[in-house]
């Protein structure tokens, strides 16, 4: 058996995806090695390859974790999300208890004896997707009824949402807008559909005057005010308050059409976290339009594979998981890159698979792992009808 028959035997599923996966781990590597150059010099004395090194371990080990989440059986997913949202429960209360602070936020939360921190709503956003999938996938001879269908998914995506919006309010919107499109392809009924869009939006009305009256208690409020009010009202912002997205700005009106070529990003010396927030832009300035336009390309490409996988698929809870994750891939993909175009007002929220990072990085593969599960199963049963 030759090498690539040998790979093909072993990495089962989608072989598009699999590329996807591969491509824009290769641009990541590439990106991280260009954009990291200043914070090497600012904590490792310029040394490049320290971030280079530490990015390509996690980025093996990711794939690694996509390996072995595809070969196991999309099912056990299903089985799992009632257990997972507990401890995604659990693990985003103790972020808010235990958590320490960071720019006025509590994202993280420290693995016992080594130390490590991992950001707790990223396990979250995924545990919360794996369980509406299993809950609307499981109802389905009774979708249309409020009792048996819509209330045991409200509450944990108004729940999760709430706990995530208070240290991260970008990731709880979209998380929540997933929700809803996944009721909505579902075929939940409408009037529960605009019934969870209306709570969502009076628990966020309560957590803006909460954070009013009581700021101490939802800190980030200030953070979010600043971002949309320099975002609608760029004359009147500070220069400092602009300061991401000018330089960012400056960065891809430098790369014009085809870039200025790998590693001789000039911006990417001032434009902050050029690495992660804003690596897009750092990809625009080195590689122009084209190369802009072709990471773009990547996401749609997977979404468009992703969509292919809901047709074929003949188990609900295949095709929801299938759509709600992917869906969360190119949503979190285009707002980041929304933000690097001044689209959006700045949210934090990384490129997937490109961006440096380190449990944003591992969950993105788990969530390409069980996308990957559930193409192999289809591809299995489309092998025994012919």
């Amino acid at each position: 058996m030759n090498l690539s028959t040998r790979i093909a035997t072993e990495l089962r599923g989608d072989r598009v995806i699999w590329a996807i996966v591969v491509l824009l781990a290769i641009i990541s590597m590439v990106s991280v090695f260009s954009s990291t150059s200043t914070l090497a010099y600012a904590e490792r004395s310029g040394e490049v390859s320290f971030y280079l090194f530490k990015h390509g371990m996690i980025l093996g080990f990711g794939l690694v974790v996509i390996y072995i989440c595809h070969l196991l059986a999309y099912t056990k997913y299903s089985r799992w999300a009632p257990g997972l949202l507990v401890v995604a429960f659990v693990l985003l209360l103790a972020t808010m208890w235990f958590g320490p602070v960071i720019n006025n936020a509590q994202r993280w939360l420290q693995i016992p004896f080594i130390g490590l921190t991992f950001q707790t709503s990223d396990f979250a956003k995924l545990a919360l997707i794996v369980f509406v999938a299993r809950s609307i996938g499981s109802k389905q001879d009774v979708i249309k009824d409020f009792k048996e269908a819509f209330l045991p998914i409200i509450a944990p995506v108004i729940g999760i949402c709430m706990l995530i919006a208070i240290n991260d309010l970008s990731s709880a919107l979209m998380l929540f807008l997933i929700c809803i499109l996944m009721m909505v392809v579902g075929r939940v009924a409408m009037q529960y559909v605009i019934m969870l869009i209306l709570l969502g939006i009076s628990v966020f009305s309560l957590m803006v005057m909460v954070a009013s009256k009581y700021p101490t208690l939802i800190p980030r409020a200030t953070t979010w005010e600043k971002r949309v009010q320099t975002y609608f009202n760029p004359d009147m912002a500070s220069t400092d308050d602009r300061y991401q997205i000018t330089k960012a700005q400056i960065a891809m009106s430098n790369g014009g059409i085809f870039g200025v070529g790998p590693g001789n990003s000039t911006e990417r010396n001032y434009v902050p976290y050029a690495y992660a927030d804003f690596i897009y832009a750092i990809i625009v300035e080195e590689y122009g339009a084209v190369g802009g336009i072709a990471v773009i390309s990547l996401y749609v490409l997977l979404f468009f594979r992703i969509v292919r996988l809901v047709t074929k698929s003949s188990k609900a809870f295949g095709a929801m998981v299938a759509f709600g994750i992917g869906l969360a891939l190119l949503l979190q993909a285009f707002f980041n890159i929304a933000v690097n175009l001044d689209l959006l007002p700045v949210t934090g929220l990384t490129l997937p698979l490109i961006s440096m990072g380190g449990t944003s990085v591992l969950f993105t593969c788990v969530a390409f792992g069980i996308i990957l599960s559930v193409s192999k199963y289809i591809e299995a049963v489309t092998a025994d009808a012919t």
